[in-house]
């Protein structure tokens, strides 16, 4: 008996130990997913960019890979993903009514983010893909109406023609301005270089509640990492944010066709000038992540299409 009582205690030692080594052991990989659709809006809209879903990996690289010493840390990403466009309605079967193409986007993309001591953040990422009935827009569509009941879609035999999809990303942060870690205002500003996506964006974010730094926040997908120092620092987070931007636009596949093809039935011209705003709320603590966003953008193409408005749910796990 008292044999086993020793062994009992030993064991529950040994399982608060390892509780608490685990629970100092700072995260270092990350696996999410984000899902953005109109339906969001819990109003019953559906049209133009109506459909949304990728699939992320993030993993922190090694402290001693760190390049010098201008940066607090390095995230590794990997990730696929397929978009989807409509016009008003995804029951549009004559071409000529189409404020906007029927289009898919299918493709996978990696990125590195680099985050620096001084409340910058650069981010370079590379998407690999294809636009057209290669990115299965409808069969995603019509599966998605056919499971929770809703009208059926017709228009799509008249989608963008089938295209290769390469472009560059680039993302730049820098902060203006913090207040004891409640309140921040940053730059943000974007280009966007390849076959499907070609132009820039200049903005503000604004942060206000439970806030981390750049490096430690889940607003760029950093509660990942291998320094224990930062660890300690490492807190939930619970904000509401705000990003007013203004984009040119240069090119759009999904809505002028593929940047080499010219077999498209129904394209338009873009409108250069696009202004956006986007409002989100977020919840992060050691393990997850939950991010709800509604973003409105103005008119971006010369039709009848009006402005547009959809939402974005996140969630991510880190272990």
């Amino acid at each position: 008996m008292k044999l086993r009582l020793k062994e009992s205690l030993l064991i529950v030692v040994f399982l608060m130990i390892h509780t608490c080594v685990l629970k100092s052991q700072e995260y270092s990989r990350e696996i999410g997913i984000q899902t953005d659709n109109d339906a969001y809006l819990w109003y019953g809209q559906d049209r133009y960019y109506t459909n949304g879903l990728f699939i992320f990996y993030r993993q922190a690289a090694e402290q001693s890979k760190f390049l010098g010493k201008e940066f607090n840390k390095i995230i590794y990403e990997v990730g696929i993903g397929q978009q989807m466009y409509t016009p008003l309605s995804a029951f549009v079967p004559e071409p000529y009514l189409q404020d906007r193409p029927f289009a898919g986007y299918l493709f996978a993309n990696g990125q590195v983010n680099l985050f620096f001591r001084n409340e910058q953040v650069l981010k370079a990422g590379l998407s690999l893909g294809t636009i057209g009935p290669h990115a299965m827009g409808q069969e995603t569509q019509n599966l998605l109406h056919q499971t929770v009941g809703l009208y059926e879609t017709s228009g799509w035999e008249y989608q963008i023609d089938n295209a290769v999809a390469i472009d560059v990303k680039l993302n730049y942060t820098a902060l203006f301005f913090r207040k004891q870690n409640v309140f921040d205002i940053s730059l943000e500003s974007q280009l966007n270089l390849g076959t499907t996506f070609t132009g820039m964006g200049l903005g503000l974010l604004f942060r206000t509640g439970n806030i981390n730094p750049f490096s430690q926040s889940a607003y760029h997908n950093a509660r990942i990492g291998r320094n224990q120092t930062m660890r300690k620092a490492l807190k939930k987070e619970l904000y509401v944010y705000a990003k007013p931007q203004l984009n040119y636009v240069a090119y759009d596949a999904t809505i002028q066709g593929g940047l080499f093809s010219s077999g498209s039935p129904v394209t338009f011209d873009v409108r250069p000038l696009v202004f956006e705003q986007k409002i989100g709320l977020n919840y992060s603590n050691d393990r997850f992540t939950l991010d709800y966003a509604l973003m409105f953008k103005s008119r971006e193409i010369y039709s009848p299409a009006r402005h547009h408005q959809y939402g974005s749910i996140s969630a991510y796990y880190r272990f």
